[in-house]
């Protein structure tokens, strides 16, 4: 896996650069601005881009610009945004615009290492990584949704841990439940959601960027 790091503060940039090299991948080329790190990009061809959100020179937006720019110009292109904050308008800019390889945590889901190269392998294998809090606060922000309104509490933990980029497995062992109710939960999902079975859409998918679009318009 080849990564590019942009990140303006060097503490956080190098010890995320050391802590993937001791995980055996292969960082090729760390950055502290945007104009950079697109370069970077374009020269490395990297599988994943990880991104800061505020990067100079105003350290506003800057992070998630970048992300968009790069997919422009490297479609496929999986990148994980990094935010201090939950910034649930940027969040939604950046997952909204693609079903794929694209993640947006916390800092300090970097420090959970585990979770944060899991997170970081998923979204180089094309999935997606949405960190708890941005789907908790996503969901508040949601409640007015009427379809929404017609989920239980449990399926909407089990929507919420979709939205995180889980599988059905792995949603079964974080809800100490069987796979099979897990499946159960989804299909009443898809159900209230008016989310019919069709060969152009992806059900699991239109149920998350659902409520993530309804949370956008919101903000």
């Amino acid at each position: 896996m080849r990564i590019v790091i942009a990140e303006d503060d060097p503490l956080l940039r190098e010890g995320l650069a050391l802590l993937l090299r001791a995980e055996s991948l292969d960082v090729v080329a760390t950055a502290d601005n945007p104009e950079d790190v697109l370069d970077a990009i374009d020269r490395h061809e990297p599988d994943i881009a990880i991104l800061d959100v505020r990067m100079p020179p105003t350290h506003t937006d800057e992070g998630i610009r970048a992300a968009v720019e790069a997919r422009r110009r490297r479609p496929g292109l999986a990148v994980l945004v990094l935010s201090a904050y939950v910034e649930q308008s940027f969040a939604t800019e950046l997952l909204t615009g693609g079903v794929g390889g694209l993640g947006y945590l916390l800092k300090e889901r970097v420090g959970r290492v585990e979770e944060f190269l899991d997170a970081l392998g998923r979204v180089a294998d094309g999935g997606t990584a949405i960190d708890p809090e941005v789907v908790a606060q996503l969901f508040t922000r949601s409640r007015q949704d009427t379809r929404l309104e017609r989920l239980s509490p449990r399926e909407r933990e089990v929507l919420a841990l979709m939205a995180e980029g889980l599988g059905n497995g792995a949603i079964a062992e974080r809800l100490v439940v069987t796979e099979g109710a897990v499946h159960k939960h989804i299909r009443s999902i898809f159900a209230k959601l008016d989310l019919a079975p069709t060969d152009r859409v992806d059900r699991r998918v239109a149920a998350v960027l659902h409520y993530l679009e309804d949370a956008r318009r919101r903000a």
